[in-house]
């Protein structure tokens, strides 16, 4: 298959090596919390045994944040999406410790989970933070915020669900803004129509406090899913 015709990846799989307990939470948890990727849509009240509102986080890095906001919210259900193996088995480390149990994890590329594994109007809140900024800008196509994945992302949330994102590289906070803002059936939650305050559900991880100590800025991008109005053509409702 020739480079043109391949699916551009929004992501660098990076191997390394799992510490002793993120080796040993791996092995013993996974089974457990671990989902397979299959080309069929999860019914997620039977996964979790609840219908609590869920909160999906695209490439959660080494967990930090997310196995917070799971133990700071026992009434809400998490899904965690990353490629990294070190990653999960630290995510699963650090659930075995903080005894957390609403997360469920998908190893695997985000954009095939979006489109194969979950349901239309399903998921109250999409995370994204600190995602790979492609900063050189022959690889700006592999930034996974554009337009086809921005409406995929839509189609996934409940109605007024929310896309969180987040990322201390200013050229890329300028260019989600700029997909989101020419995209259809999202009100912007900043009062400007540009950032809002870092939410209080966002932890501040090592790795934010880290960069801010290097003089790095943090811009947080929150967009709410609106209906798109009708518009009757012909006879036919169309969105407009």
């Amino acid at each position: 298959m020739s480079e043109s015709h391949r699916k551009i990846k929004s992501f660098a799989l990076r191997c390394g090596r799992m510490t002793g307990g993120q080796a040993a939470a791996y092995e013993s948890m996974l089974p457990t919390y671990g989902i397979d990727f299959v080309k069929q849509a999860i019914d997620l009240k039977a996964l979790f045994g609840n219908d609590n509102p869920v909160v999906l986080e695209i490439g959660f890095g080494m967990g930090a944040s997310l196995a917070i906001q799971a133990a700071n919210n026992p009434d809400q259900n998490f899904i965690g999406v990353e490629v990294h193996t070190p990653g999960v088995g630290a995510l699963l480390a650090r659930m075995k410790e903080a005894e957390v149990t609403n997360i469920r994890i998908i190893s695997h590329d985000a954009v095939e989970v979006f489109e194969h594994m979950i349901v239309d109007n399903s998921l109250h809140r999409v995370q994204l933070f600190f995602p790979d900024p492609w900063h050189k800008r022959k690889h700006h196509k592999r930034r996974i915020v554009k337009s086809e994945f921005i409406q995929e992302i839509r189609a996934k949330l409940t109605d007024e669900g929310v896309f969180h994102m987040a990322t201390d590289w200013e050229d890329y906070a300028k260019h989600m803004l700029k997909e989101m803002l020419a995209e259809k059936g999202w009100h912007n939650q900043s009062q400007d129509n540009s950032y809002v305050p870092k939410p209080e559900y966002r932890p501040v991880t090592k790795f934010q406090k880290r960069g801010e100590k290097l003089g790095h800025g943090v811009w947080d991008l929150l967009f709410q899913k609106e209906q798109f109005q009708k518009d009757i053509v012909n006879g036919e409702a169309k969105d407009v």
